[in-house]
C-alpha cells in the first residue's frame, strides 16, 4: 500500500552543510599550527557529506519513491528542496497526466468484419507504490493493456446496424458510451498498476481495406432504398390528396379507370429521376 512520506525542509540541512563545511575548511588551513585540529575537521567533512547526500529537489509534479535496504519506506509527493535519510534510496516518477495514442489495429467486430481501431488515451499515476513495484515496466504494462482493452471493445459491438440491426449500441454511432465503457475497462485493467485513465476516446474507426469498399457500396444502396422509401411513401400521400381535392371540389369525377391512370402517372412524375415531358392530348382521357 502506497504510505506519503514528509521529509524535513531541506533549506535548514543545507544551512548545516553549508556551515559545517566552512568550518571543515577553517580547520584544515590551521592544521600546519596544531595537528589535533585535523580530528575535527574529518568530523565536519563527514558530516557536510552526509547532510548533502540526503538533500533532493522534487519538481512540481513529481514524486519519489524511497526504499530503505529493498524495503518499502514511503512515497514523497510534496516539492522542493527536502532532506531525507541519506541512507534511503530513492526513484523518481512523474504524476503529470500523459498522452498515449495506441497504433491503429486490426482486429474483427462482432459479426466477424475486419476493422481498424484506434484511440487516444490520457492517463497518469494515482498510487506510486503500485507503479513502482506492482509492474516490471508500468508505461510498457499501459501501451499493452490499453491495446488490449480496444480489441475487446471492438470484439464486442459490430461496426454499424447494417450487420446487427437489433444492435444498442455499435461502434459508429455509439459515440460517448462506446468511450465511456473503453475507459471503465481501462481502468479496472490498469488499476493494478496503479494507473487512473482520465479520458479515453476513439480517434480512428473503418472497415479494412479489403472489405471497404463492399460495404461503401452496401451503405450507398441502403441509404438510396431508404431515400426511395421515403419518396415513394411522399408520392401516395400527394396521389391520395389529389384524388381527395378533386373528388371534395367536384373539379371532375373519374372513374375506376380514370383514377387508376391517373395515380400510374402522377407516380411517374413523382417517382422519377428525371423531370417529366409533358404531352398535349387534344383528344379525350381515352384517346
Amino acid at each position: 500500500m502506497e504510505k506519503i512520506t514528509k521529509p524535513t525542509n531541506g533549506y535548514q540541512a543545507l544551512f548545516i552543510s553549508i556551515a559545517t563545511f566552512l568550518l571543515s575548511v577553517y580547520l584544515l588551513s590551521q592544521v600546519e599550527q596544531n595537528i589535533m585540529l585535523l580530528w575535527g575537521a574529518i568530523p565536519c567533512l563527514i558530516i557536510t557529506v552526509f547532510v548533502w547526500k540526503g538533500l533532493m529537489i522534487i519538481q512540481p509534479n513529481h514524486a519519489r519513491v524511497l526504499t530503505l535496504f529493498g524495503k518499502y519506506v514511503g512515497s514523497v509527493k510534496e516539492n522542493g528542496l527536502l532532506f531525507i535519510n541519506p541512507f534511503y534510496t530513492s526513484s523518481k516518477l512523474s504524476l503529470r497526466a500523459q498522452n498515449l495514442a495506441t497504433p491503429t489495429l486490426k482486429v474483427n467486430d462482432k459479426m466477424g468484419n475486419p476493422i481498424e481501431i484506434g484511440a487516444v488515451i490520457v492517463w497518469q499515476i494515482q498510487n506510486t507504490y503500485k507503479a513502482a513495484y506492482e509492474v516490471a515496466d508500468f508505461n510498457s504494462y499501459v501501451k499493452t493493456q490499453s491495446e488490449a482493452a480496444l480489441r475487446n471493445l471492438a470484439t464486442s459491438f459490430a461496426y454499424d446496424n447494417i450487420e446487427d440491426e437489433h444492435a444498442n449500441i455499435t461502434l459508429r454511432e455509439g459515440g460517448q458510451k462506446v468511450n465511456e465503457l473503453l475507459e471503465q475497462e481501462l481502468n479496472e485493467r490498469l488499476s493494478t498498476a496503479g494507473i487512473l485513465v482520465n479520458e479515453a476516446r476513439i480517434m480512428h474507426l473503418a472497415y479494412a481495406q479489403e472489405i471497404a469498399g463492399a460495404m461503401l457500396q452496401r451503405q450507398q444502396a441502403t441509404a438510396i432504398v431508404a431515400a426511395r422509401y421515403k419518396i415513394v411513401e411522399g408520392a401516395v400521400g400527394m396521389v391520395e390528396m389529389a384524388l381527395e381535392m378533386l373528388s371534395s371540389k367536384q373539379i371532375v369525377e373519374l372513374d375506376e379507370e380514370k383514377k387508376a391512370t391517373m395515380v400510374s402517372n402522377l407516380l411517374v412524375v413523382l417517382c422519377g429521376e428525371r423531370g417529366a415531358q409533358p404531352v398535349l392530348n387534344t383528344g379525350t382521357l381515352y384517346s
